[in-house]
């Protein structure tokens, strides 16, 4: 299923990127969202910043009814070409295009590229999508000052320390479920060599 709502304003610089080869990424499911995931009860999810889908492929196979999201509609198109009448609703937005939009039982964020200056509500819309008794699932590769020398715009971006610090401040909306470092292995795709994440999970108190 496809949905054409508004482009967020990074939609040019991630088709431009997506159009230099055909693949940017493994093609294989992250292992963080696999074991996350393979602990709860499928239901409705929301995968943010879904790339060419594996994410989001590996959920609608395992029970859940998601809604996949990415600012490139280069990226878009090339998940659908993997989807085999899964359970996945395809759509080219970015994360405050949702608002007011609906909720879900579970969120993914992995290694969102999102920019604060240029989407300074992102993270509130990102806590209102999770349903009552649902989780967030943010994760970003660890981002020290070796990770900033190589990458400074990591600096502008959204991280897990502020979800960390967004759900820690709505104690009685949030229960902080795991803060941590986890090991990654990946092979192949853009940013394999990322050897440790950063991993936040929230559940949204019923």
């Amino acid at each position: 299923m496809n949905s054409s709502p508004q482009y967020s304003s990074d939609a040019a610089e991630w088709d431009a990127r997506y159009s230099e080869s055909g693949h940017i990424w493994s093609g294989n499911p992250n292992n963080t969202l696999i074991d996350v995931a393979s602990d709860l009860t499928p239901g409705t999810a929301l995968d943010v910043g879904c790339g060419e889908g594996a994410d989001a492929l590996w959920l609608a196979e395992h029970g859940w009814t998601v809604t996949a999201i990415d600012p490139s509609q280069v990226a878009i198109d090339r998940a659908m070409l993997h989807d085999e009448n899964r359970n996945v609703t395809w759509k080219a937005a970015g994360i405050t295009d949702l608002r007011g939009t609906g909720q879900f039982d579970l969120v993914s964020a992995m290694y969102p590229a999102v920019r604060k200056e240029a989407h300074p509500e992102a993270l509130d819309v990102l806590l209102e999508l999770v349903a009552p008794g649902g989780h967030l699932l943010f994760v970003h590769h660890v981002v020290d000052e070796e990770a900033l020398a190589e990458r400074p715009h990591f600096a502008g971006m959204y991280l897990p320390d502020d979800a960390e610090q967004a759900l820690a401040a709505r104690p009685e909306e949030w229960e902080l479920v795991a803060a941590e470092d986890r090991q990654r292995q990946i092979e192949g795709g853009r940013g394999a060599h990322h050897t440790v994440d950063r991993v936040v999970i929230g559940r949204r108190r019923a």
